[in-house]
């Protein structure tokens, strides 16, 4: 009976773990860390639980834990050299977010002499060399990984980095380069259309966008909303982002990288600035109600946007207080939050 009983244990354990890797996969991060750290004290594939930890711990911002637990996962038995690269990849990675820099770089030189740089590694080095104003290293480095990765994506990931630090010069050459190549299909007109909405050529970037949603992208949409918005043009940008919200809301699959929550932040920017701040705080709670994590940062921002708008400064600071608690490396937030106290009489 004992070992019936021991069987169906490791039974129980192994749902737990396989329930782990499918919440991670879905982007369930508090539901699969919970799990994943249940797997842990069970005993059960170490590396992989802990690496599903550190992956989770990443996406909900909490890096000093991320590091930890892909610290823990390496120093696991039995860690295949592709799990090693993966994990310092993504150890590089927690520690670039942290503000630890020179540890993130240790990392990339230990991924440069152990292992096969890829786009990705390359790509990652070089933000690291940009934050650390090594200028002339990130240049190379991604140089090094465009050329093995040209892709859309690719481009506005670089531009992003160089945004990042104010040199957007160094970025958009990325960005003519890119678009010097023919759409291959729906995904690169979309992605053609962010290209121009940062270059701050609307007239294209509708044109491309507005192409892209005609063939089914519901991104497209989104994004079409932004450019709208960027022009001032509120009923247009309105009526996309109620498209983009009611096709998210009829995809009833569970595997979305996106939810109706973005449509909904949309809405409430256009709210802010007609001044209708009401509507805003409604489109801004549905959006809460459906986001995933990376989402939710936004609409909690414009959250604190609208209260101070209301003219509610307790309300805004202590809004603000709970975000910068969340958010810690968002330093415009900071900011806002010393404007809010000096407010309500509250600064220190």
């Amino acid at each position: 009976m004992g070992s019936c009983l021991l069987a169906g244990c490791n039974s129980e354990e192994q749902q737990i773990f396989n329930e782990a890797k499918k919440d991670l996969e879905q982007g369930s991060y508090d539901y699969a860390l919970e799990e994943f750290t249940t797997s842990v004290n069970n005993g059960i594939s170490l590396a992989v639980s802990y690496r599903g930890i550190g992956i989770c711990q990443l996406r909900l911002g909490n890096y000093e834990e991320a590091i930890t637990a892909f610290t823990n996962a390496l120093g696991a038995e039995k860690v295949s050299k592709t799990m090693s690269r993966d994990l310092y990849l993504y150890r590089a990675t927690a520690r670039l977010q942290s503000g630890h820099l020179e540890d993130a770089m240790a990392d990339c030189q230990i991924l440069a002499q152990n292992y096969e740089m890829d786009a990705d590694s390359w790509f990652l080095t070089g933000k690291v060399a940009l934050a650390m104003d090594g200028y002339e290293e990130a240049s190379s480095d991604f140089e090094q990984s465009y050329g093995e990765d040209s892709s859309y994506d690719r481009a506005i990931q670089i531009y992003e980095a160089y945004l990042e630090k104010d040199m957007e010069a160094d970025g958009t050459r990325y960005l003519e380069a890119v678009l010097s190549t023919e759409a291959k299909g729906t995904a690169d007109l979309c992605d053609r259309g962010r290209i121009y909405y940062y270059m701050e050529d609307y007239t294209n970037a509708q044109k491309e966008l507005t192409d892209a949603s005609n063939q089914g992208s519901t991104e497209a949409l989104l994004i079409l909303g932004m450019v709208y918005s960027a022009q001032q043009d509120y009923a247009n940008a309105r009526s996309v982002y109620q498209q983009f919200i009611n096709q998210k809301l009829e995809d009833t699959s569970k595997n979305q990288t996106q939810t109706a929550a973005s449509g909904y932040n949309g809405l409430a920017v256009c709210d802010i600035a007609d001044g209708n701040y009401d509507s805003a705080l409604e489109n801004i709670n549905s959006g809460i109600a459906v986001a995933a994590d990376d989402e939710m940062q936004s609409l909690l921002f414009n959250e604190i946007v609208v209260y101070e708008k209301k003219l509610d400064f307790s309300t805004a600071q202590a809004k603000a207080q709970e975000y910068v608690g969340m958010y810690p490396e968002d330093e415009e937030a900071a900011k806002e939050l010393d404007f809010l106290k000096s407010r309500t009489g509250s600064a220190e």
